[in-house]
């Protein structure tokens, strides 16, 4: 048997970065190769581009402004792709900055609680996981609640994931009742003194009113012993769902007072360009992205690196 695979050095976060935002740049790139390479600039060229841009998922906004700036000054001239690209990167990076922040936790507040929402599928109860080893490898205890009981995978899923992390687990037979769950694990947590709680969610019930009400119960049944919890609403989002992340934003915001996101599956079949249209629209913090299955799969958002990915450059 070869070991070389097993031997071989892990890419680094930049290299599984670039790789997992590789559709969207391959598809970037090519077309404004394609269309720069042989023309000068002129309305019809900007035109084009900003189509392109819109196909990448990035939003109207952000298209016509990153089209406008790459024609500032350059009408009825030739322009490079790869200066095409250095412009793209800079007003991506303009639209990420103000949302690319670190998830706070308030250590003066015990427990801390982060409430996960976000479709079935989207990566969530994985996203916990990760997350609840990033805190108990700062040192910090960590409860997790299996409040996804519609799921008997999920719950066995949180279950591995919390030992691996250490991290204690309040779970109950599948069916049960989400909210008096949530109940429970914030009233051991607070017994244990813990730093943080982590309380996973449905993605799907029978209809959306069902979904949307059971996070609104557990949300109001947590405040009974802690008013000002969650003190995080993260709502993860799958990077491969394209223009549908949007309307998510939007529900989940209303519904249960989102305060931050988290991007999952930067696989390369992904469609990452709609994060900037999510920034734009929105500007909502995002404080992680996650671009594997692995425990260190999961990094605090950088808008520059995000920036340079889908515009095919090096960091």
């Amino acid at each position: 048997m070869n070991d070389s695979t097993a031997d071989a050095p892990r890419p680094s976060w930049w290299q599984r970065l670039k790789g997992g935002l590789s559709r969207t740049s391959s598809q970037i790139g090519t077309a404004i190769s394609d269309l720069v390479s042989k023309r000068k600039l002129d309305a019809g060229t900007l035109e084009e581009l900003e189509d392109v841009l819109i196909r990448a998922d990035l939003g109207v906004a952000t298209a016509a402004r990153i089209a406008a700036a790459v024609g500032e000054g350059r009408y009825d001239k030739a322009i490079a792709p790869e200066d095409v690209k250095a412009i793209l990167a800079r007003e991506v990076e303009a639209v990420l900055a103000p949302v690319a922040r670190p998830l706070d936790i308030d250590a003066a507040v015990k427990p801390f609680v982060i409430l996960v929402v976000g479709v079935n599928g989207s990566g969530k109860t994985t996203t916990i996981g990760k997350l609840a080893a990033k805190l108990a490898g700062e040192g910090r205890r960590v409860v997790l609640a299996a409040g996804d009981t519609f799921r008997a995978a999920a719950i066995e899923q949180l279950k591995i994931w919390g030992a691996r992390a250490g991290a204690a687990v309040v779970a109950r037979d599948p069916g049960s009742d989400a909210a008096s769950l949530a109940y429970e694990a914030l009233d051991q947590a607070r017994r244990e003194g813990a730093e943080v709680l982590i309380v996973d969610t449905a993605g799907r019930l029978q209809n959306k009113s069902a979904l949307m009400g059971e996070l609104e119960k557990i949300v109001r049944v947590m405040k009974k012993l802690d008013p000002a919890a969650p003190h995080a609403v993260l709502l993860v989002l799958d990077a491969t769902v394209g223009q549908n992340a949007l309307s998510q934003v939007e529900e989940f915001s209303r519904t249960a007072g989102v305060t931050g996101l988290v991007m999952t599956k930067l696989d390369g079949t992904a469609r990452g360009g709609i994060l900037v249209a999510i920034a734009a629209k929105h500007v909502l913090p995002v404080h992680f992205i996650g671009v594997g299955e692995g425990v260190d799969d999961l990094e605090p958002f950088a808008a520059r690196d995000f920036a340079r990915a889908i515009a095919g450059l090096e960091p």
